[in-house]
């Protein structure tokens, strides 16, 4: 076994507690998708166009908040610890969540929704803690594990969104929300342990960030490939529920269904993540990750040609299946060739990277399902897949004494 980073002896209860914390913090995140423009319109604008819009700005401000902070918080929990940036990540969130259900105005819900992607961040840094913590031998693993458990905090969040304010309201929802963060708070304060490092620390503040690694080439080429998985997971989301209209026969049927196609991914990600990790683990990461862009950029292209709903459905969730490995494998090999006194501002670099995926995505969807066609969407977003597989079959080191660390 190769030795792990310091701390390690606690990995498994620490990989538990982040898994339980980083489900809590993403269900609470998402639960207001369903009833986002309800409350919008609660707040007081009464113009469709207008709801629809502070919406979008609302759900989007907390990414875009995040995608600036995240590189910043990786290196603070390089200096001071990464339970510490949990820690203030989680009491942050239950904060900015509880006061949610407090707003009069969508001009406080957008500034709090800042604040959430300001101030949170505790799943990213929950696969900063982890993948500094774990032995590397088994670091695909414990990522995708943690993966698995963050993807399924993106599927039952929206489900218990759609329920819980049916029940209680939609402001006792956020103060619900930010409780049970604030158990996830607790649990990480008292239950993680991370050993001190003062090596690290003086590591940390003598240099950082790409400059200060020799070989740049590996942490690049997975930089581009965290953009890419989100980029690829995104693009589709403008376009599913009018591409579903054009599948089924009773338009009554269509929200719901386009509800499964969103799904079928996530959960085909939920299902293969810590599998694919494992693998990845025992033949090396790089053939993992430029497998499964081969595979999903293959899945993408009848995805353009389909006739019934079903089948987009079954397509959505072998491409889950296939992506489900990639951002724990993404995660490895940065913490195979970044010193442990960098490991958190890299992935921090990381994690905002993926964030311009998640932004973009979803923008270049749009722009080319509205002007080219919605087949495009697809065959664009499969092209683009391919080449990023091209591009790390040819970024992969050739010589290395250990395949996985490369």
């Amino acid at each position: 076994m190769t030795d792990a980073s310091p701390g390690s002896i606690h990995w498994k209860r620490n990989l538990f507690v982040c898994l339980v914390g980083s489900f809590t913090t993403i269900v609470a995140m998402t639960l207001l998708l369903p009833f986002l423009p309800l409350y919008v319109e609660e707040l007081g604008l009464t113009d469709h166009a207008a709801i629809v819009q502070w919406s979008g700005i609302a759900y989007g401000a907390t990414f875009f908040a995040a995608a600036i902070v995240a590189p910043l918080w990786g290196r603070l929990g390089d200096l001071y610890g990464r339970k510490l940036m949990l820690v203030r990540a989680a009491i942050g969130m239950t904060i900015a969540i509880s006061l949610m259900g407090m707003a009069t105005t969508v001009w406080q819900l957008v500034a709090l929704r800042l604040v959430v992607g300001l101030a949170g961040g505790y799943a990213s840094g929950s696969m900063v803690l982890v993948a500094a913590q774990t032995p590397k031998d088994r670091s695909a693993w414990a990522l995708g594990t943690l993966s698995a458990g963050i993807m399924a905090g993106n599927l039952v969040g929206p489900l218990i969104g759609g329920v819980l304010p049916q029940l209680i309201g939609i402001r006792a929802t956020f103060l619900c929300a930010g409780g049970a963060i604030f158990f996830a708070f607790l649990a990480t304060l008292f239950l993680i342990r991370e050993e001190k490092s003062p090596a690290r620390k003086q590591a940390a503040k003598s240099g950082g960030g790409l400059r200060s690694l020799p070989h740049k080439g590996p942490v690049v080429a997975m930089l581009f490939t965290g953009m890419l998985l989100m980029f690829a997971n995104m693009s589709i989301e403008p376009i599913i529920t009018v591409y579903v209209a054009q599948l089924v026969a009773d338009q009554a049927h269509v929200t719901i269904t386009a509800g499964f196609v969103m799904s079928a991914a996530a959960l085909g990600s939920v299902l293969s993540a810590s599998r694919l990790g494992k693998l990845a683990d025992r033949i090396g990461y790089w053939q993992v990750i430029t497998g499964t862009l081969a595979v999903a950029a293959v899945l993408l292209i009848p995805q353009a040609f389909v006739t019934e709903s079903w089948q987009l459905i079954a397509l959505r969730f072998l491409m889950g299946l296939a992506l489900g490995g990639l951002l724990p494998c993404i995660t490895a090999v940065i913490r195979h060739n970044v010193p442990d006194s960098s490991t958190g501002a890299i992935l921090g670099l990381s994690i905002s990277s993926q964030y311009v995926g998640q932004v973009a995505g979803p923008v270049s969807g749009g722009f080319v399902g509205g002007h080219i066609g919605m087949p495009a969407v697809f065959i664009g977003t499969a092209v683009l897949l391919g080449a990023g597989a091209l591009f790390c079959h040819l970024a992969r080191p050739q010589e290395t004494h250990d395949t996985r660390a490369a």
